[in-house]
């Protein structure tokens, strides 16, 4: 069978390992063949089936006969080499767009991966709404992302985090089994893989009761019920002290950390009495809360001035928590916080 008649099915990436087996076994090779292409795919960082120096020519050539190697083909680049933020617009086999961010940083490097084509969630805020939801990517283009853009970087990728297009908790199953991919066969510690969430309180507690060692990020957003339902619409499904209730159920029930995201939006979250509120609304566990300034995407919503954003850090200054601002790059390329989204089709 041609590649060209594959398209649209499974790729290796999509393979579960006793269907790599199997495939390998039927093309009539020792077992040990599998590891070798494991390693070349997620040590080596390979494009094709014909870099595979050490598999015999024959075999390589059924396997470029047979199936493709990678889900994804990258299709254009935002930003050069020597940026310290690019972005990276990919095409799944049946003809779907996704963005991922690459953002290098002294000795860290971090790449921001999506797990979905579009997203359900509808944050006001946020760019990829605009694009409704398409599908839930599956967990080999989940990893294949992180594949590529290691392939792509000059240094190693220190930190994985699921903040891209979509809602993570909305594909749970995959999100979780990529993760898993990442740190069991890619290297990658459990604690540098950041799984974010708009809210999705069920999960919240399966990710807890689960016991997964991978980083939670929830983005909070608003310090009450009716302002959080005007930005983030989910709140009617999953109410602010519900997901409060599942943040503490997690940290009881694991011991560790959650960082709430808390994107700053000019005259709706970000007044010094807002901060105050935060204070008060997290102050019983050891939270970690994470300022994101606004970033702009010509909709409703505006950044505050520089003036407003640091009045607010500083009512934050006695918090009892963590605080920590994250100052998107990449915004020139619409690669920064909540700025993904796929306008055209190339």
């Amino acid at each position: 069978m041609s590649r060209t008649k594959n398209k649209g099915q499974n790729s290796y990436l999509e393979l579960k390992s006793d269907e790599r087996n199997s495939l390998v076994d039927a093309m009539g090779e020792s077992q040990f063949r599998t590891q070798q292409i494991n390693n070349w795919i997620y040590e080596h960082h390979v494009r094709s089936w014909d870099e595979m120096e050490n598999l015999p020519q024959v075999l390589r050539e059924k396997l470029n006969d047979t199936l493709l190697l990678h889900p994804l083909e990258i299709i254009h680049i935002s930003g050069s080499e020597t940026e310290p933020t690019r972005k990276f617009l990919f095409k799944t086999q049946d003809g779907h767009n996704i963005e991922s961010v690459f953002m290098h940083d002294g000795d860290r490097t971090t790449v921001c991966i999506s797990s979905q084509v579009g997203c359900a969630v509808d944050c006001k805020f946020c760019a990829t709404a605009s694009m409704g939801f398409i599908k839930n990517l599956s967990a080999g283009e989940i990893v294949d992302q992180v594949i590529h853009l290691q392939r792509e970087s000059k240094s190693r990728i220190t930190n994985v985090v699921f903040m891209g297009m979509g809602e993570p908790f909305l594909n749970y199953r995959r999100v979780i089994e990529s993760a898993k991919t990442l740190n069991e066969t890619m290297g990658f510690g459990a604690r540098r893989i950041t799984i974010s969430t708009a809210g999705i309180v069920p999960r919240i507690k399966q990710f807890a009761d689960e016991n997964h060692q991978f980083k939670l990020a929830i983005s909070l957003n608003a310090i009450d019920e009716n302002r959080r339902k005007k930005i983030m619409p989910l709140t009617n499904t999953h109410p602010l002290e519900t997901l409060l209730e599942s943040a503490r159920y997690y940290y009881e029930k694991t011991r560790r950390f959650i960082t709430f995201e808390y994107v700053l939006l000019e005259g709706i979250n970000d007044s010094p009495e807002d901060g105050k509120r935060l204070i008060g609304l997290l102050k019983a566990l050891p939270y970690k809360v994470n300022v994101i300034p606004y970033n702009e995407i010509g909709g409703e919503f505006h950044r505050p001035a520089e003036r407003t954003i640091h009045i607010f850090l500083q009512s934050l200054k006695n918090a009892p928590f963590t605080v920590t601002v994250r100052w998107s790059k990449g915004t020139d390329i619409d690669a920064g916080c909540g700025q993904l989204a796929v306008r055209t089709v190339a």
